[in-house]
């Protein structure tokens, strides 16, 4: 085979996984425009109705939807806000310092990496009615305020990026720890940061589990178990469902558009040096 037939096979095979994965995006956004009855006609429609409003209007019937929306974002951010100081911090002590169990306790957060989501339900949920947290947007924020792969992914940037002889030479400029974290180091860690923040603010915003063990009230839901709500065996109003799903498309396609070559550059970057 030339290599002129293989370029044109391996364009052949991309664009192919790119319509496999585009299809389910396209057909989500197209039944959100049309009524339960026409999602299901054989063929199904290929292109937008016009049933946008309407369903649109039986889902704020349904869920008090834009406050869901607005919780899901409040969720987000804080996740991801405390996220990345808390991994870029603890990320800079494993990569930067030397103290005692340093090893033991870099594995252990490795290890946290490795355990389901669902061990963790049970001991979470008496945490948080312990705490009086049940059906608070904080219950779910704050036990995902420092993730294992937030520390891991801020521990390989740091130690292949930073040089140590830059910190020596701010220490002997007299700058203090924490002044040179934050004027020296956080600039540094732009790539990291971008990447981290947005892998957290989708496990965020995608987190159906969390909110599924503490939340209570419709009005606190965020909108995977909001929407989720909305399901049952008989009489699901599809076209309301695809509209919110589409609509709570939209933050993650905004966010991954304007960080997709950060989110690259920051991945790539940590593998130079373990």
């Amino acid at each position: 085979m030339t290599r002129g037939k293989k370029n044109w096979l391996a364009g052949l095979i991309v664009a192919g996984g790119a319509l496999l994965l585009v299809a389910p995006l396209y057909f989500t956004f197209v039944f959100a425009t049309h009524g339960r009855t026409d999602i299901f006609n054989t063929p199904p429609p290929l292109w937008f109705g016009d049933a946008a409003p309407s369903n649109l209007r039986l889902l704020e019937e349904r869920l008090p939807f834009w406050r869901n929306l607005g919780m899901s974002l409040y969720v987000a951010s804080m996740t991801t806000a405390l996220n990345l100081l808390l991994c870029s911090l603890a990320g800079y002590a494993f990569a930067i310092y030397e103290f005692r169990f340093k090893r033991t306790l870099f594995a252990i957060v490795l290890g946290s990496m490795m355990l389901p989501a669902f061990l963790h339900m049970i001991p979470s949920f008496m945490v948080m009615d312990a705490l009086g947290w049940i059906d608070e947007p904080r219950a779910l924020y704050v036990p995902a305020a420092a993730s294992a792969l937030g520390i891991f992914l801020m521990r390989q940037y740091i130690g292949s990026a930073i040089p140590p002889d830059l910190i020596d030479a701010a220490r002997i400029d007299g700058c203090g720890e924490l002044r040179i974290f934050w004027s020296i180091v956080l600039p540094l860690l732009t790539p990291a940061l971008g990447t981290l923040g947005l892998i957290t603010f989708i496990a965020s915003w995608n987190n159906f589990v969390a909110p599924l063990v503490v939340m209570r009230s419709a009005e606190n839901y965020t909108l995977p178990l909001a929407l989720r709500s909305m399901q049952a065996p008989n009489n699901t109003e599809w076209g309301a469902l695809m509209i919110g799903s589409a609509i709570a498309m939209l933050p993650l396609l905004v966010a991954y558009f304007f960080s997709a070559r950060r989110l690259v550059a920051g991945l790539t970057s940590g593998a130079v040096r373990g």
